[in-house]
């Protein structure tokens, strides 16, 4: 399965509404098993696109567990799978210290929010965890459907896999340069690196795939790009979701960088699917 990762799918703008709405549903035609909404949303940012489509999944890609009262997520969440049976999956994530105020241990913090969810009714089977240490991981293998990575690499995908056993989804974040041209393509995928080389929850992950200090450098270097960015033709791309797949990934989810910053990269979404060959899935 493939997915799309995407924050201009949850812009609030009145003027942008049915332009995303439109959007969601061609995702669903072109063949895409989920949408995943990105920059932090809330349950409510997913209503729009499930009233948009009629089978794709949509999920939080993540919800910030310091931003919203438990007890009212599982509310939000109940009233979806009432009137989209099946269609919603509730990612949590624990954010980052240099975006929360008051930041703490994330792993308690989780802990304690999935005890509140539970106490509130929201299913285990219809959740999964933002992991990458083996903590976290384990922690999505046991009070979750499953864990959505972000920022990895094959490797890790398959160290993921190993934690998680069989069973549970697991479902890696992939970026995507669709650029054969080697120094704009990581000027690119550069211009979204850089802001994750600030935050110690992704450098620490990377340090333990084997990554140095020197590979954070300058927006990053062209090994720590390679890796985590599949740059170049449809080739490249096949190559990298099958080395996901093959790795355990259920579901390689994808999340198109470009060049000019498109909100909506519908263009190459309609490549992506074409040359995945979505329709014959």
């Amino acid at each position: 399965m493939i997915g799309i990762w995407n924050s201009g799918l949850r812009d609030e703008d009145p003027n942008a509404a049915s332009e995303i709405r439109e959007a969601a549903a061609e995702l669903e035609e072109l063949g895409y098993a989920a949408i995943w909404l990105g920059a932090s949303p809330g349950v409510r940012h997913a209503l729009p696109l499930l009233e948009a489509t009629s089978r794709i999944v949509v999920a939080t890609g993540i919800l910030n567990i310091w931003e919203h009262d438990a007890a009212e997520v599982a509310a939000q969440q109940a009233g979806l799978a009432k009137d989209h049976p099946g269609r919603f999956l509730l990612g949590l994530g624990a954010s980052h210290s240099a975006i929360v105020k008051d930041y703490r241990k994330p792993y308690s913090a989780m802990v304690e929010f999935l005890d509140r969810l539970d106490a509130a009714g929201s299913p285990k089977a219809d959740r999964v965890l933002a992991a990458l240490g083996p903590r976290m991981l384990a922690l999505s293998r046991d009070r979750a459907a499953g864990a959505h990575p972000y920022l990895i690499t094959p490797e890790h995908t398959a160290k993921a896999r190993a934690i998680l056993g069989t069973g549970p989804l697991l479902a890696p974040e992939v970026k995507v340069v669709l650029d054969t041209d080697p120094e704009r393509a990581r000027t690119t995928a550069r211009g979204r690196l850089a802001a994750y080389l600030g935050l110690p929850n992704y450098t620490g992950n990377l340090l333990r795939l084997g990554f140095t200090e020197d590979d954070f450098r300058d927006g990053g270097s062209d090994r720590l790009v390679d890796a985590t960015f599949a740059w170049g033709g449809m080739d490249v791309i096949r190559e990298r979701v099958a080395a996901h797949r093959e790795a355990g990934a259920d579901q390689v989810v994808l999340q198109v960088v470009t060049a000019r910053g498109e909100a909506l990269p519908r263009a190459q979404w309609r490549e992506l699917a074409a040359g995945l060959e979505l329709r014959k899935r």
